[in-house]
């Protein structure tokens, strides 16, 4: 599924600009890294292609196959395939990840079209087996006293249960040790499709080792300010984001 993101403007509520022309074509069936310095926008980004409300879009689009994102609410863009693995995953008290999922897939089902149990707690149990969970996680609340390693590996769980067209991973490496990095690439991975596309936010080049972008974008003041290749990530390994404060002055 393709995401096409012209001169994004968006605001906090108070008027201050975060997003100051974004602008993205992203294909399906490719991944595309955003890296940039602390406080650049790119989390903001992520948050406003998924609609939450502390931000307000003051200009620009954002389509997805075709379809105007910004208009639809954010279950709608759910519905339209659109998955966000948060930065910092919240909590949800009393309600199990196992009921949490259920509850999910059966909301992206035709009307009268009911979910086969049976075979869902087992592609649930196969699923954590491979991302290396104790299947005793299904059943507590969700991100409810996780380690932040923890909260991370349930975002990964929830994206391969939900099986979205374009899934937007925010530092989904922060807080995860060398295993549980590799673990987590590995089912990013095994969901790389022609027909899905991934934006993957990250800091650090140990993430892209693992999950190999086509395409490497710089985010700065707001905006993708550079777009190259992998090369881009050795470089920014080796010298920082110094070269855009060069560019600045």
């Amino acid at each position: 599924m393709s995401l096409v993101i012209k001169n994004l403007h968006a605001s906090l509520k108070d008027g201050h600009e975060i997003l100051s022309g974004v602008n993205l074509e992203l294909p399906s069936g490719q991944v595309h890294a955003i890296m940039g310095p602390n406080g650049s926008g790119k989390s903001t980004l992520s948050k406003v292609l998924c609609g939450h409300p502390d931000y307000i879009v003051t200009a620009g689009s954002a389509e997805l196959d075709g379809q105007d994102l910004l208009s639809m609410t954010p279950d709608a863009r759910g519905r339209a395939g659109l998955f966000l693995a948060f930065q910092y995953p919240v909590e949800v008290p009393g309600v199990t990840n196992a009921n949490f999922l259920r509850a999910a897939l059966k909301a992206r089902m035709p009307g009268g079209e009911e979910l086969d149990a049976v075979a869902y707690y087992k592609r649930l149990r196969t699923v954590m087996k491979d991302l290396n969970m104790d299947t005793k996680f299904s059943s507590r609340a969700v991100n409810e006293g996780f380690s932040g390693g923890e909260k991370k590996r349930n975002e990964v769980l929830q994206m391969l249960m939900l099986e979205p067209l374009c899934a937007i991973l925010d530092e989904t490496d922060s807080g995860l040790d060398v295993d549980a990095l590799r673990i987590v690439s590995q089912g990013v991975n095994s969901m790389r499709a022609p027909f899905r596309s991934f934006l993957v936010i990250t800091h650090y080049k140990r993430l892209l080792d693992y999950i190999v972008p086509d395409v490497v974008h710089i985010f700065h003041r707001g905006r993708i300010e550079r777009s190259g290749g992998r090369e881009l990530v050795g470089y920014i390994e080796e010298h920082g984001f110094d070269f855009l404060k060069e560019e600045d002055a």
